[in-house]
C-alpha cells in the first residue's frame, strides 16, 4: 500500500442540505460534519471507509477556511500537512488540482483515490474492495483512470450517467470498460434509455497515477494547470498559504466534472460496481429516501 494515496474532498458548502442540517445541529455547518444518518459525522464515515484500502497517512482532505470552525478538531487528529486549506471554495477543479499536486511532491509514482466527503454506503466493505480493484487496474495499466459507476435500479434524473462503450464484458459487475460519454442531469425521457442500454450512476469516484491524472487535468484546463504548477515549488513550505491565496483570488469557480471528466472521456475508463447501497446525500428528498431504504425512522423524516 505504500504507493496508495487517497484524497477526500471536503470543501463544499451544501447548501441544498441546510434545512435538513441545521436541524441536526442548530448551525450552518455544511453536510460533510453533522452526523446525517448515523453517529459520526459523514466526513468521518468517508475516512473510516477510506482507511479500509489506504493508510490514514497517506489520506490528504481538502476543506476551505471558512469552515475551519467545524474542521479544527480535525486538524489535532492528522499528521502535518495532510489537512489541505483551501482560502476558499471555487469549485472541485481547484480542490483536486491542488490535492494532485501535493500528492505529487511527496510520491510522483502515486496511485490515488479520490472521493467526495458527502456519500452513504450500506457496505463499505465490498465498495472498497471496488476501490482495491482500480488500485490494481492502476498498478497493471498506469495510463489508465478508472471511475466508479454505481449500477442503476431507476432512472434518476438528478445523477450523472456514464455511458460506456459497448463491451464483451456486457454487465459483468467489476468489468471495466472504455468510457464513450457523459449525461449529466438528464430528461426523464433519456434517463430511461440510459438504464435500460446498462449505463451507469457517477460515483464521482476515481482511481489513477497521479500523473495520468494530472495529464488529464492540464488538457481539459491548460491556464488552471498552469496557475496551480507555477506555485507548486511553494508547496509544504512557510510561502504555500500566501501563494495559494493569490492563486485562489485569480480564478473562477470551475467544476471537475463538467469541464474535465466530459471534456476527456478518451482517458477514460469505468468499472461497473454492484450493489453496495450507495447514495449520494445531496438533498433532503435523498437522505430520506435512504433512511427509509435502510429501515431507520428518525426526527428528520418527521419533520420532513
Amino acid at each position: 500500500m505504500r504507493n496508495r494515496w487517497a484524497v477526500i474532498l471536503a470543501g463544499g458548502d451544501g447548501t441544498r442540505l441546510q434545512s435538513m442540517t441545521r436541524t441536526i445541529t442548530g448551525d450552518s455547518r455544511p453536510k460533510q460534519f453533522v452526523p446525517v444518518i448515523g453517529g459520526a459525522t459523514l466526513l468521518d464515515q468517508t475516512r473510516r471507509r477510506v482507511a479500509r484500502s489506504v493508510t490514514p497517512g497517506n489520506t490528504f482532505i481538502v476543506v476551505t477556511e471558512k469552515h475551519r470552525r467545524f474542521y479544527s478538531p480535525l486538524a489535532h487528529e492528522l499528521a502535518p500537512g495532510l489537512l489541505l486549506e483551501q482560502p476558499a471554495n471555487k469549485g472541485t477543479a481547484p480542490a483536486i488540482l491542488y490535492a494532485l499536486l501535493r500528492v505529487a511532491t511527496r510520491s510522483p509514482q502515486a496511485i490515488v483515490a479520490l472521493f467526495p466527503s458527502d456519500h452513504f454506503f450500506t457496505d463499505d466493505e465490498e465498495f472498497m474492495s471496488h476501490v482495491d480493484t482500480a488500485f490494481d487496474a492502476a498498478q497493471v495499466q498506469p495510463d489508465t483512470i478508472t471511475l466508479l459507476g454505481m449500477t442503476p435500479n431507476s432512472a434518476e434524473r438528478e445523477y450523472g450517467w456514464i455511458e460506456p462503450q459497448r463491451s464483451v464484458l456486457g454487465n459483468a459487475v467489476r468489468s471495466i470498460t472504455r468510457v464513450r460519454r457523459f449525461w449529466e442531469k438528464p430528461s426523464a425521457t433519456v434517463a430511461a434509455s440510459l438504464l435500460e442500454r446498462g449505463c451507469l450512476w457517477n460515483s464521482f469516484v476515481m482511481v489513477g497515477r497521479v500523473d495520468a491524472l494530472l495529464r488529464m487535468t492540464r488538457a481539459a484546463l491548460p491556464e488552471l494547470y498552469a496557475s496551480f504548477a507555477a506555485i507548486a515549488p511553494s508547496f509544504e513550505t512557510t510561502r504555500e498559504r500566501r501563494t495559494l491565496a493569490e492563486v485562489y483570488s485569480s480564478i473562477t469557480d470551475v467544476n471537475f466534472s463538467h469541464e474535465v471528466l466530459a471534456a476527456r472521456p478518451q482517458d477514460l475508463a469505468v468499472m461497473r460496481v454492484g450493489d453496495v447501497g450507495w447514495s449520494d446525500l445531496g438533498d433532503p428528498a435523498r437522505v430520506l429516501s435512504t433512511l427509509a431504504r435502510i429501515g431507520v425512522e428518525s426526527e428528520l423524516a418527521m419533520s420532513a
